[in-house]
């Protein structure tokens, strides 16, 4: 029963090649790992009386299970897709079917890379964008995400 009082997760889900953040493209993601940025997040949940779930896969079904296996169980969703967020149909579809808070995020700023990189498939799904922040961007998808769960009532997600 104590079970039943716990707070709903917020899970963060991190997309293809994140696990190589630290050595990857160092001058264009910086040097924190994705480790670093996961506490960040963590840290950020705490202050905020959430419980984060971090998954970090290469393979796009694993992100779309987990969307699909947050439907009533998670508060919200922190994602940052790489390069699955300009193209994954079934990414969105699986975003579309959550009903609660979804925050995209991206360590750069798409719009200032290049032009592939401008478009989202995820965009249109997501309560808000937080991008080009590197690693305090983590940090800040997470008070969103509890900024916009306090917002509809504490940690049940907003009705549709």
């Amino acid at each position: 029963m104590s079970e039943q009082n716990e707070p709903r997760p917020l899970l963060l889900l991190s997309g293809p090649n994140l696990d190589l953040l630290g050595s990857r493209q160092p001058d264009i993601y910086g040097t924190a790992t994705l480790a670093d940025h996961v506490a960040e997040a963590e840290a950020a949940a705490a202050l905020n009386g959430l419980a984060l779930e971090h998954l970090q896969s290469n393979h796009e079904g694993d992100l779309v299970e987990a969307i699909g296996g947050a439907r009533g169980r998670a508060a919200a969703i922190v994602i940052n897709a790489g390069a699955l967020t300009h193209y994954s149909r079934a990414i969105g579809d699986a975003l579309a079917a959550f009903d609660g808070p979804v925050v995209e995020l991206h360590i750069t700023n798409p719009a200032a890379r290049e032009a592939w990189r401008r478009e989202s498939v995820i965009s249109p799904l997501a309560s808000g964008i937080i991008c080009g922040f590197g690693q305090t961007g983590y940090r800040l998808a997470v008070e969103a995400a509890s900024s916009l769960l306090a917002e509809a009532g504490g940690d049940e997600p907003p009705g549709q």
